[in-house]
């Protein structure tokens, strides 16, 4: 073990941890203010306990995912120094605006949401959760951007002189066909968590207590649901168009998801693939014949590279070295991401089925299938981020870098070991944390809605401001 190897571990695992927070964010930024502008159309009362208490929940995670996205560019400098001097000049842009930008639009409408209740108009404090939410999925739109030019490089030139990238064309950066396609990917991936989340929620409340709020928590759960199926169907076309780019643009990576050691045409699906132990070749495999290439390609006799193939050209190319990644991570990852979030829809379609004709979902099986729902697309989008980030190795940024040469020289084992073991000590109590809060607040069900009277002779500094709807 290396200071390279324990870097990378830390930047997975803070990543991974950063990314639990950010689908919730992202989805429910969007339902919480379909549910207000409900609300604002029809005056149902019910669309109002929705939005604060759904709201209030999407606070909670929204203030996590701020904490632990933080440490994310902290380790730019620290562990990545040589990685951050070669793409500082391509990421500089895309990141500023998404700060700048994105992200003080997004907190700023926030506030204003968060402490607005019955001080703006109805009208101005709606327009405040919108901003927000859209704020909140520009974010997302740079971030991305970023993270796509490290897939597929555009839009620059390697300066000779200083062996840095530096950026000739920012509309190229944000245009990047992997961007366009990963956003949204990752947006439909969003709202398949934060539907869940919803469906989850009511189906427990509607389990364990029988009150006036029936039909609301009711509502919740077909609406929920709906999403969920919706953000399936988004997730699958666009999943789909994903493939066909990454054949085009890392075909290693689509050949590595596949177990795919020799190039065919026409390619068939792997359903299981025992490989050697050395990664070199097929023992065994499970086939659907010509899905391969007509989900690489388009064509059902499309040929698809293989992993030796591509594994002698890159080394023609690019130099002796090994250019293919960890095989069963790629291939599990690609397979746990698309039948987790296929169980997740299979769930929701149940709930529509149990509350069908006004009837109310209250089966047990179901609750318990219901209890475990949000986690299965969350662990879905955290695969599918493995998958990607894992696939393209050992590129950091594909064709011009290695992770190996992005780690900074003058950081120790030591002190890499050191950050590490208390990034996950600390995360793993925010976790405990936004859990309890979460779960505290979800059991604590929909809140009174009476209209707070402000004109009183109450002392303003002595009204609670958190989650003070």
């Amino acid at each position: 073990m290396d200071a390279l190897d324990v870097a990378r571990w830390q930047f997975g695992v803070t990543t991974v941890y950063h990314f639990l927070f950010v689908p919730l964010t992202i989805g429910l930024s969007i339902l919480v203010a379909i549910l207000q502008t409900l609300w604002h159309r029809t005056g149902n009362d019910r669309y109002l306990k929705l939005t604060k208490f759904y709201g209030k929940l999407f606070l909670i995670n929204f203030a996590m995912g701020v904490v632990t996205g933080i440490v994310q560019e902290f380790q730019f400098g620290m562990n990545w120094s040589d990685y951050s001097r070669f793409v500082g000049d391509i990421f500089g842009a895309p990141l500023a605006i998404e700060a700048l930008v994105a992200f003080f639009l997004e907190s700023t409408f926030l506030g204003l949401w968060i402490f607005g209740w019955d001080r703006l108009p109805k009208r101005l404090h709606l327009a405040a959760i919108w901003a927000a939410a859209i704020g909140s999925n520009l974010s997302a739109y740079f971030i991305l951007a970023a993270n796509s030019w490290m897939q597929n490089p555009v839009g620059y030139r390697i300066n000779p002189d200083t062996g840095r990238a530096e950026l000739t064309d920012f509309l190229a950066v944000l245009t990047n066909k992997v961007a366009l396609i990963t956003f949204p990917h990752t947006i439909a991936g969003a709202f398949l968590v934060a539907g869940s989340l919803v469906v989850t929620v009511a189906l427990w409340h509607l389990y364990r207590h029988r009150t006036d709020d029936t039909d609301t928590y009711r509502f919740a759960a077909k609406f929920g649901a709906i999403v969920t199926l919706i953000a399936t169907t988004g997730v699958l076309i666009t999943g789909d168009i994903q493939g066909k780019i990454m054949t085009e643009v890392q075909p290693m990576k689509m050949a590595a998801a596949e177990g795919l050691y020799t190039t065919e045409s026409p390619a068939a699906f792997s359903v299981l693939t025992i490989g050697s132990l050395d990664g070199s070749r097929e023992v065994y495999a499970l086939k659907i014949p010509y899905l391969l290439s007509f989900l690489g390609t388009g064509d059902a006799d499309g040929t698809v590279a293989g992993i030796n193939d591509l594994q002698a050209q890159y080394a023609t190319q690019y130099g002796p070295g090994n250019y293919a990644p960890i095989i069963p991570v790629t291939y599990w990852s690609f397979r746990f991401m698309i039948g987790l979030g296929l169980a997740a829809a299979a769930i929701a379609l149940w709930v529509l089925w149990a509350g069908r004709k006004g009837r109310t979902p209250t089966n047990r099986w179901l609750l318990r299938a219901g209890l475990i729902l949000p986690l299965l697309p969350l662990a879905a989008n955290s695969f599918g981020w493995i998958f990607t980030e894992m696939g393209r190795q050992p590129w950091i940024v594909f064709g011009e870098m290695l992770t190996r040469d992005g780690v900074s020289r003058t950081v120790s084992l030591t002190e890499v070991l050191t950050s590490f073991t208390a990034f996950t000590l600390i995360y793993a109590t925010l976790a405990v944390i936004e859990v309890r809060l979460l779960i505290r607040y979800a059991k604590a069900g929909l809140p009174d809605t009476t209209p707070t009277d402000h004109n009183t002779d109450t002392d303003a500094d002595d009204r609670p401001l958190a989650f003070a709807y």
